[in-house]
Parts: structure tokens; sequence; C-alpha cells
């Protein structure tokens, strides 16, 4: 058995489907959280959700170390995010998606969110993210609900 998976493109339908809660951070999720950050650096990416690997459960795995300049990876494993606070200051940057090749567009999110998940140990925690941090948890939560960057776009054109 492979420890990467294969990523969805557009326009699989998964991509457009809601994935569910998990009751638990057990075994099965720990392991597919090993293996979903094994296909982000693969790809390479930054960030990656269930849906994107054909799961439709609440996973996602982000790591914005960038190893090209040397820094130590720093995975962030998440069950069940959810964002608990979000900022009314606005921020635009550029996003990409692994599902949607060679598309980049400038999005605009609230600039800073407070998400609470289960961690790879399956306890309750919190993450404050500002910057591109709060951009690709903002991004790869979207995912788990079924939305990609592109759906931001429509209104712009």
């Amino acid at each position: 058995m492979s420890n990467s998976y294969d990523i969805i493109i557009v326009p699989d339908p998964v991509l457009k489907q809601t994935a569910q809660p998990v009751s638990k951070v057990d075994a099965a999720v720990q392991k597919q959280m090993d293996k979903m950050l094994a296909t982000m650096y693969e790809a390479p990416g930054i960030g990656l959700a269930a849906n994107q690997v054909n799961l439709l459960n609440r996973v996602l795995v982000m790591d914005l170390a960038r190893k090209d300049e040397g820094e130590a990876p720093t995975p962030i494993c998440m069950a069940n995010p959810e964002i608990i606070w979000e900022s009314e200051e606005l921020s635009v940057m550029q996003e990409g998606c692994l599902s949607i090749p060679q598309q980049y567009a400038d999005v605009e999110r609230p600039a800073r969110v407070r998400v609470k998940y289960l961690n790879r140990e399956g306890k309750q925690d919190e993450l404050e993210a500002d910057g591109l941090l709060s951009h690709c948890v903002q991004h790869e939560i979207d995912h788990l609900n079924g939305v990609l960057f592109v759906d931001y776009l429509s209104s712009l054109k």
C-alpha cells in the first residue's frame, strides 16, 4: 500500500460535497493524517483537505514551513476544524489549489481567524492564525464544506 493518496482534480463531484465530522481521532484517522501529509509534501503544497483525496471526513493537514529555505517541517493536523472567531479586517492573498492545477487568483478573506479542532492526539486545541496561515486554514475548511477558492471569483468577473 502506498503511503500517499491520489489528489482529486476538478470537476470531480467529491470536491463539491460536504465532509462529515469524525467521531474521534483514532489510529485510522492518524494514519489518514500522516498519509495526507505525505501526499501534500509530494505535490508539493501547503495544505490538503480530505475531499481532495476522495475522503469525506473533516480532516485537513497544513505545513507552511519553507523546506526550500531549510525550515524544518511544522505539520498541523486538524480533525473537525471550526472557525470560532474571525476578524472584521480583511486580507487579500493569491491562492492556488492542488485540485485546480495552474490556477491562481486573489481571494479576500478575514485577515485573522481562531479555529478549534481536534489535534493528531485527539485533544481539543485552538489555533489563532493570521497572514498565510489564516488564508490556508480557511481555504482547507472551505474544501471540507464543498467550497473551492474559485467559487469566490465569479462575483468579481
